[in-house]
């Protein structure tokens, strides 16, 4: 019996993060695909998941999780040993604060790019560029230097960062000129149990 659940919408860069992880760690899980148009994310069942009525909402038995950079938290101390969110304290931060930048200048900037381009969402459209090119150059920088972003292997920081960088392309971002950028896409597209989206340029 299937004791996983994962609600979300099948275009969702951080419901893809957590259906990468999943299968990076190869468990097995029931996708409930959530109806969008008709609001079900706001339905009162819904909000009994997640107040926020947001997805990703991941189940696993009795445990309700929502957020996409938690519940990969949750994914690698709970399945991953100590491979994927190392004990090191040191380590450790450098994971957390990747994932921060995955909820602040990712969200602001490739993925508002993204969502206006493909959805219509009005933004700020020169700000979400600023912070677009100012993260890639960051990115690019660290990647020149090291093959992952937090540590020397990979971790749930290289996940979360991830699925709105490869996708930056549907917010009319080029990444011709961050080769360090496409080359560590290439690694995690390499690993064993990767899964792809709709959208997302191999």
């Amino acid at each position: 019996m299937i004791k996983m659940e994962l609600y979300e919408f099948a275009l969702s860069g951080n419901c893809y993060k957590v259906r990468l992880m999943l299968s990076l760690l190869n468990l097995k899980y029931e996708s409930r695909i959530v109806n969008g148009p008709e609001k079900e994310h706001k339905s009162s069942s819904f909000l009994e998941m997640n107040p926020f009525g947001q997805v990703p909402v991941f189940k696993d038995n009795d445990i309700v999780l929502r957020d996409s950079q938690a519940i990969l938290v949750y994914l690698a101390k709970a399945y991953g040993g100590n491979d994927w969110f190392p004990e090191n304290p040191f380590e450790a931060a450098e994971i957390v604060g990747w994932l921060s930048t995955a909820v602040n200048e990712v969200s602001r900037g490739p993925s508002a790019l993204r969502a206006h381009f493909i959805l219509g969402r009005p933004i700020n459209l020169e700000e979400a560029q600023a912070v677009t090119t100012s993260l890639l150059s960051v990115l690019e920088k660290r990647l020149s230097e090291f093959q992952w972003l937090a540590t020397n292997k990979i971790t749930i920081a290289d996940i979360a960062m991830y699925p709105y960088i490869a996708l930056s392309h549907q917010g009319n971002v080029s990444l011709q000129e961050y080769k360090s950028v496409q080359d560590w896409m290439s690694r995690i597209q390499n690993l064993p149990g990767y899964i792809s989206m709709l959208g997302l340029t191999p």
